[in-house]
């Protein structure tokens, strides 16, 4: 998903300005007073034990057929500067300032999830399209991205792989640009209930240079493709509002039954 593999690239590469800014804003809990995340009516927190998923309900409608989407297809089903509270502003998206590999793991069992966030796009994802938007200096700054898949179950498998993969590793390597390295904590957390198959995860910086950076990931099917929501600096709650909004966007687009709610 490209809100996942884009999100660490872009932090990578942010200001000295900007990072000190994100780390006094996490460091700062209940004081911060940035931008809330698009809001609808928040279902359970994101943190804490994982739920059991939800059972996946692909649309019967598209079975096992391969669907094709177009990039303008999908760019209409993320969300808009419109869709958001006000205070946000859209992130114009510059590959020559995205760090390249910014993460590592000398952990074998990190490899995977090191590949999926280093990379471009989603394995198998036939056209990914995602937007970008900032709160202010101190965030939050939260990705949207849309992976078109083909059909369902490559969406379920993708959603597997995903979280086999989170499950497999406890901890990355992540480098700033002319700062360092951060090792990074990798947790899995409750996904917010929205799509099918949903699942989230939190990278936390515990040392280095970024000492307290968080950021918080969840991802959920909508028939063939897959949404995906990234928040840097974000407040409790937030992923649960902006992954509900996301999701809803999609499935008004592109149709599909809806499940998981």
């Amino acid at each position: 998903m490209p809100a996942l593999e884009g999100t660490m690239s872009k932090i990578a590469s942010f200001s000295l300005a900007a990072l000190v800014a994100l780390s006094l804003a996490a460091c700062g809990d209940d004081k911060k007073t940035g931008t809330p995340a698009p809001s609808t009516t928040p279902s359970a927190s994101s943190s804490g034990t994982p739920s059991a998923p939800s059972t996946p309900t692909a649309d019967p409608s598209t079975g096992s057929e391969s669907v094709q989407r177009t990039k303008a297809e999908l760019t209409k089903a993320l969300l808009a500067l419109p869709d958001l509270p006000s205070g946000f502003s859209l992130e114009t998206d510059d590959p020559g300032d995205e760090a390249e590999n910014p993460l590592s793991s000398k952990d074998p069992k990190c490899k995977s999830l090191v590949k999926f966030l280093n990379a471009d796009q989603a394995p198998g994802s036939k056209v990914s399209v995602t937007r970008s938007f900032s709160g202010g200096q101190e965030g939050p700054y939260i990705d949207f991205g849309v992976d078109a898949m083909g059909d369902s179950q490559k969406v379920l498998a993708l959603q597997s792989s995903y979280r086999a993969a989170v499950r497999s590793c406890k901890k990355i390597t992540m480098k700033f640009d002319g700062q360092g390295s951060s090792a990074m904590d990798v947790r899995e957390v409750s996904a917010p209930q929205f799509g099918d198959d949903p699942f989230a995860f939190r990278l936390t910086s515990i040392s280095g240079p970024q000492e307290g950076l968080e950021v918080v990931f969840a991802t959920a099917g909508v028939n063939d493709v897959v949404v995906s929501v990234s928040i840097v600096a974000g407040q409790p709650g937030e992923l649960d509002s902006a992954t509900e909004a996301a999701v809803g966007k999609a499935k008004k687009v592109l149709g599909g039954k809806k499940s998981g709610t």
